[in-house]
């Protein structure tokens, strides 16, 4: 499953199917092997902070995005990320974005 077809289908899924495919695809694709577990549970934290919008087809608003970019670079030795999750996670962000 990609990325795309999750978006795609959000709206015909219920919140637990919804929910299943997003760990399924964080923590199965290729692209994202290299994040951490503790990662990965940052990255399902930020969807379903904004699962609504992403259900209804709007994608996560761009302002929020970039707020949540920025909190994340300037926090990001806190948090353990490299620059390459970083790099992931805004992928996934932008994704899921419109």
């Amino acid at each position: 499953m990609d990325i795309k077809d999750l978006v795609k289908n959000a709206g015909n899924l219920t919140d637990y199917q919804f929910e299943q495919k997003l760990h399924e695809l964080v923590r199965k694709n290729y692209k994202f092997q290299n994040l951490g577990t503790a990662n990965q549970q940052l990255i399902l934290n930020l969807v379903k902070k904004y699962k609504d919008y992403i259900r209804r087809g709007q994608g996560i608003p761009s302002y929020s995005r970039d707020k949540e970019y920025y909190h994340l670079y300037q926090n990001r030795t806190q948090l353990g990320l490299t620059e390459e999750d970083v790099k992931d996670i805004k992928e996934i962000m932008a994704a899921l974005g419109k």
